[in-house]
């Protein structure tokens, strides 16, 4: 995999390592990426104005991750679940807390992804957050 794509993103470093800590032991690959299935699909129940609720494959997600702007310093709270059922399925609450460069306002937000892996891999992600959390950080007052 290609570690010069943007999706690489430094500043998004508190999300992969934290996402990779709830998800240790179960998936294969050092980071984020290495960890999501070519063919996996990313459902995100936002209520965004302008935001897509759905990215499928690996690239295309990258290639959207490329452009996150937001400067994470940190990522904690992290809450495990491991649902019984064929496929193996992870509920992770956690909570990223960083910058917004273009308002220069805090970002502090609590997810809820639910991840479906088949053979060590991402295969199936439904995102839930805070949206309010998202519109104060990046409203100009």
């Amino acid at each position: 995999m290609n570690r010069n794509h943007p999706a690489f993103n430094k500043n998004a470093e508190p999300f992969y390592n934290i996402i990779m800590e709830g998800l240790k032991g179960e998936v294969d690959g050092e980071h984020f990426w290495d960890a999501v299935a070519e063919n996996a699909v990313f459902e995100f129940m936002y209520n965004i104005p302008g935001f897509t609720n759905k990215i499928e494959g690996r690239k295309a997600y990258m290639d959207w991750f490329g452009g996150y702007s937001n400067v994470l310093h940190s990522a904690d709270h992290l809450q495990i679940y491991k649902a019984a059922n064929p496929e193996k399925t992870i509920i992770l609450e956690y909570q990223v807390h960083g910058l917004v460069p273009f308002t220069g306002k805090n970002y502090d937000n609590r997810f809820c992804s639910i991840i479906t892996i088949k053979d060590r891999k991402i295969i199936y992600w439904k995102d839930y957050m805070d949206s309010l959390a998202v519109i104060l950080a990046t409203s100009n007052d």
